[in-house]
């Protein structure tokens, strides 16, 4: 749940004036499709989003998109929205609200800019973005809030949240890695990592797959040559590397970080790269990769 948001919103401000208007007015919800036959998308005002959107939210997930028609992102986002509530399997549904016409519902939210989206849960928020993200992004929002609410909400369906599409760059590169062609799956990577720097994922794979060559080609003598000669940094190297293959890992780590205790300068910080590369092959939480990392910290500084 969003720390921003938890708490912050109090949908109940507009109950009082939501049940004013319905006894004034004897008839149903203002609630109407925008066109999606499966009834999942839905546009609301002030006057129905207590019953539309919070008391629906007790059953299951309702995202609110908060839009106007001046806005360029908003037309860009909405059929995006409207197009996954549409193949959710009701999964959730979709509340699409006009700033400009309820302008009340966007001081509640504090909406400073659109589109914002606001998913909720058990009648209150529980996460919201703002912007028009790709729509790879969104079905990862989703996933994870259906995943985190599919025990809470008795409207979410078992099959949960929608499976999002394989992406054919890690497809090529899965495939080389398979069949034992490490340059093509390190390329591949790496043209994912130059159009996305940041993708972890690809980051992550790429170390596996730099290790996994140079696994394949570890030669056993290796611990044997580093154990006879401790300035030999190479054999140190090619040592470790047989030992982390080997599972060894405890043996590897100490072994690179004795070897950057008696180095200086720049063979120091070759050891020093090699042992944060190997860092990367385990999760961060284990422990023998963070007692390593302080050790590494101790001898370096």
């Amino acid at each position: 749940m969003s720390a921003a948001l938890s708490g912050a919103v109090d949908l109940s401000a507009l109950k009082a004036r939501a049940d004013a208007a319905r006894q004034q007015q004897s008839r149903p919800s203002q609630a109407t499709s925008s066109g999606d036959a499966t009834g999942n998308v839905i546009d609301v005002t002030e006057a129905d989003f207590q019953a539309e959107v919070v008391e629906r939210s007790l059953n299951q997930l309702v995202v609110v998109d908060l839009w106007a028609d001046w806005c360029g992102p908003c037309k860009q986002l909405s059929p995006v929205l409207e197009r996954l509530a549409g193949e959710s399997g009701g999964a959730w549904m979709l509340a699409k609200i006009d700033v400009d016409a309820n302008p009340r519902i966007a001081q509640l939210f504090g909406v400073q800019s659109i589109p914002t989206v606001v998913a909720i849960a058990g009648g209150q928020p529980v996460d919201a973005f703002s912007g028009a993200l790709p729509e790879p992004e969104i079905k990862k929002w989703l996933n994870s809030l259906l995943d985190a609410l599919k025990d809470k909400l008795p409207g979410i369906p078992d099959a949960g949240p929608v499976e999002e599409p394989e992406d054919p760059r890690f497809t090529e590169a899965e495939a080389a890695f398979e069949r034992g062609d490490y340059a093509d799956a390190e390329a591949a990577y790496q043209r994912i990592l130059d159009a996305e720097p940041a993708n972890a994922l690809a980051q992550a794979a790429l170390a596996q797959v730099r290790f996994a060559a140079r696994a394949a080609v570890a030669d056993p003598a290796a611990v044997a040559r580093a154990d006879a000669d401790p300035s030999d940094l190479d054999a140190q190297l090619a040592a470790a590397d047989f030992e982390i293959a080997q599972n060894k890992v405890e043996d590897g780590f100490g072994r690179l970080l004795s070897t950057v205790r008696r180095t200086a300068g720049a063979d120091r910080n070759r050891v020093r790269e090699h042992l944060v590369g190997l860092f990367e092959l385990f999760d961060p939480a284990d422990e023998r990769v963070a007692k390593a990392r302080r050790d590494l910290a101790s001898a370096l500084f």
